[in-house]
């Protein structure tokens, strides 16, 4: 009689068990297909030949400034994870904009780029950028657990004379 329990305990234990990992299988692969992710990219196409520019022959802006923000938690950054904008030149490997000065190889920096770019459309070249970087680590000082960087980056933008 006890084993006849336990058998039928065995029995309804591992139909439950195969029912909760094929719903919960079923609800991961239903919430992967349905979440959308989505890139905005500037890009500018670099040439491939080189020409050599003076300052007389663009049309330099007053000063832009945008500031960009990134909260990571357990070093992700999640508002980000499914979206990414950023300022790139086509076939320049690791360069942000064209930029003339310096370059900080840095997401939140490149967001913050992202932003000048987007809000100023037409220009062809960023002159010399300057980052104010300050990070907080409000979990105990430990950036693993959270860390927050916010970047200003405030540069010239240039265009080409027609």
């Amino acid at each position: 009689m006890e084993s006849n329990i336990l058998a039928n305990l065995k029995r309804v234990f591992v139909i439950s068990s195969k029912k909760i990992i094929v719903a919960i299988t079923t609800l991961a692969l239903v919430t992967t297909i349905l979440s959308s992710c989505s890139s905005h990219n500037f890009s500018l196409r670099e040439p491939n030949a080189r020409v050599e520019f003076n300052k007389a022959d663009f049309v330099i802006s007053e000063q832009f400034t945008a500031e960009a923000q990134s909260t990571r938690i357990l070093t992700i950054d999640w508002e980000r994870l499914f979206q990414t904008n950023t300022g790139t030149i086509e076939g320049a490997g690791a360069a942000s904009i064209p930029i003339i000065g310096s370059f900080i190889s840095d997401n939140t920096a490149n967001l913050a780029l992202y932003e000048i770019m987007k809000n100023n459309p037409g220009y062809d070249v960023a002159f010399y950028p300057s980052y104010e970087t300050k990070i907080s680590k409000p979990a105990l000082g430990i950036g693993i657990l959270m860390e927050i960087k916010t970047v200003k980056v405030t540069t010239r933008l240039g265009k080409l004379k027609p």
